[in-house]
């Protein structure tokens, strides 16, 4: 139990009842230096010490089930919220995914333009020829083309 304030009053003469008229109308003159009473001046507090050594902790037999209800609360509590925003945290996933891959599939398709235009270049007709005379190839002749004719049952193809 904590310790009650104590209240004490000042140690002042209690005011006498004036005598006559000529005292009433007098009032005493009060000290400009002396300080105003503090607020609460007049409680005095006290500490008492406890010495709770000797006392054993006795379990509450409630206070398990209390806890095991807060935690499944508390449990509860997080997948209602988890299932609440799940989807809106899905949307902003799929979104940020969604840019990576448009972005990706720009760079894809600039080097796709790329590739095309170095393939148009490297078997441009005029490039071939410039090739073929630089290595000194020449056209074939007549007896030299040989021809391959395909079988329709998947064979090997034979020369004639």
């Amino acid at each position: 139990m904590a310790t009650l304030p104590a209240v004490f009053k000042k140690n002042e003469p209690p005011a006498a009842a004036p005598q006559d008229a000529a005292t009433r109308k007098v009032r005493a003159v009060r000290d400009p230096f002396q300080l105003r009473a503090l607020p609460h001046e007049h409680l005095f507090l006290y500490n008492k010490r406890i010495d709770n050594s000797r006392l054993i902790r006795e379990a509450d037999p409630k206070s398990k089930q209390t806890c095991w209800s807060a935690i499944g609360a508390a449990c509860v509590l997080g997948v209602l919220l988890t299932s609440a925003f799940a989807p809106a945290v899905g949307t902003t996933i799929a979104g940020y995914k969604l840019e990576a891959l448009k972005i990706e599939e720009r760079r894809l398709m600039e080097e796709r333009r790329t590739l095309d235009l170095q393939q148009a270049q490297l078997l441009s007709p005029a490039r071939l020829d410039q090739l073929a005379r630089d290595n000194n190839l020449v056209a074939p002749m007549a007896g030299q083309v040989s021809r391959l004719e395909g079988k329709p049952q998947g064979t090997v193809a034979m020369v004639k």
